[in-house]
């Protein structure tokens, strides 16, 4: 799920700590990468791509439910959609508005 927020006066950095994210264990260059899990357990777990644009941030947020299955692999079983990540976009949207 893509979304936008304008007029944000904070860092990535802050923007992640706002919302409860810890950066991943990779990055994309121009994209900060950050994770929440949802539980004890590595997965299922909130993804969130923050990049800078504008005169604000977008994101790109997804759940992961699984690692990769198999050496090699970058897919999982991701949700880029439906209630739980909706609820997660408002929840992220809420704390920074």
């Amino acid at each position: 799920m893509e979304f936008s927020i304008t007029n944000i006066n904070k860092s990535i950095n802050d923007i992640m700590r706002t919302i409860g994210y810890q950066p991943a264990y990779f990055q994309k260059a121009g994209e900060f990468s950050v994770i929440r899990k949802m539980g004890g357990a590595d997965y299922p777990r909130f993804h969130l791509y923050i990049k800078e644009s504008g005169d604000g941030f977008s994101f790109n947020l997804h759940l992961d439910q699984k690692k990769p299955s198999y050496e090699g692999s970058t897919g999982h079983s991701g949700e880029y959609d439906g209630s739980v990540v909706e609820g997660e976009a408002e929840r992220i949207k809420r704390l920074l508005v």
